[in-house]
């Protein structure tokens, strides 16, 4: 998302193609570093907790399958996003080509939103069991597997129409990263991002802030009583996802409502670098309040075994 007005002229490459440079050259390779840094975490991270869930089946009850799909999101917009950042920050310029660049405005898209609108599902089933738990509605695999499936349908929808001619992806901030062109002024492109901010953004917040103004109301004070450590939980991953993401989203939406504001480029780059780094806290949170999960990690089994080292050999790991 680049709303400056100008650029200083392009300098040539090897292959003869002219790429913009707007940047001094040890700010790339500062952001480089930082989303090599960004991109090693979100991998293992979320790569941990598909890992520990798929070897351990006992753990894939109905919530944790939206904490998997969370997680399955998430690592993609590592390496969809973080990986490929890195790399064309590293050379100064978004020098993979437009179909790269179209790919990457894509995926970035499309898990994105995969994962905000499965954050927005583990929401409204907090309030269904905290708020109607006696609901013919209650919590099941197949309801979960049908939530997850409409969630990552619709998602595809709106991230593959702007290939086929309704908005468009391109460079934005520095030119070292792609997004949707919020800054193309079409009616064409207005009315994809006018429906994209109220179906893929303000609907899912509006979901997210009425069940949990619901469940957190002091009627359902009692109702909370075993299930305050979800519900905590889902609450601690979808501030973290609106911290990394509302600044990018917000200065999106000024964009397309001002397109005579000037920008910085380094300024309309920070919150798209900020909003990058919303895969590394979800596996955090997780692993911080599940203990069940907890145990199952590798390492802490390792710990486990040096702990009862001492102890008589048939209760040895």
């Amino acid at each position: 998302m680049d709303s400056s007005s100008a650029h200083p002229p392009p300098i040539p490459t090897e292959l003869g193609a002219a790429v913009p440079t707007i940047f001094p050259r040890l700010g790339y390779s500062i952001l480089s570093f930082l989303m090599f840094i960004n991109t090693v975490l979100s991998v293992f991270n979320n790569g941990l907790v598909i890992t520990v869930m798929l070897r351990n089946p006992s753990l894939l009850h109905p919530m944790n399958v939206f904490i998997l799909s969370l997680a399955v999101s998430d690592i993609m917009v590592g390496l969809c996003g973080s990986l490929i950042v890195t790399i064309t920050n590293y050379q100064g310029s978004f020098f993979l080509g437009h179909t790269a660049c179209v790919f990457q405005g894509f995926a970035v898209n499309y898990f994105g939103l995969v994962s905000l609108c499965t954050l927005a599902l583990l929401a409204y089933e907090r309030y269904n069991v905290v708020c109607n738990p006696r609901d013919s509605l209650k919590l099941s695999m197949r309801r979960s597997i049908m939530g997850l499936s409409f969630v990552w349908v619709f998602c595809l929808f709106w991230a593959v129409t702007p290939l086929f001619g309704w908005s468009s992806y391109g460079p934005e901030g520095v030119q070292t990263s792609c997004s949707l062109a919020w800054e193309e002024r079409s009616w064409s492109n207005y009315s994809y991002l006018i429906l994209y901010t109220i179906l893929c953004f303000i609907f899912p917040v509006v979901v997210i802030i009425y069940c949990y103004s619901k469940v957190w109301s002091p009627s359902t004070t009692k109702r909370l009583e075993g299930n305050d450590h979800a519900v905590s939980m889902v609450l601690a991953m979808i501030t973290a996802f609106f911290v990394c993401w509302l600044p990018y989203t917000v200065l999106s939406v000024v964009v397309v409502l001002d397109p005579e504001l000037y920008i910085p480029p380094l300024v309309a780059t920070m919150p798209m670098y900020f909003a990058k780094t919303s895969p590394i806290y979800n596996p955090i949170i997780y692993f911080l309040t599940n203990k069940q999960l907890n145990k199952m990690l590798p390492f802490s089994n390792r710990c486990l075994c040096m702990h009862v080292a001492n102890r008589p050999k048939r209760q040895r790991c």
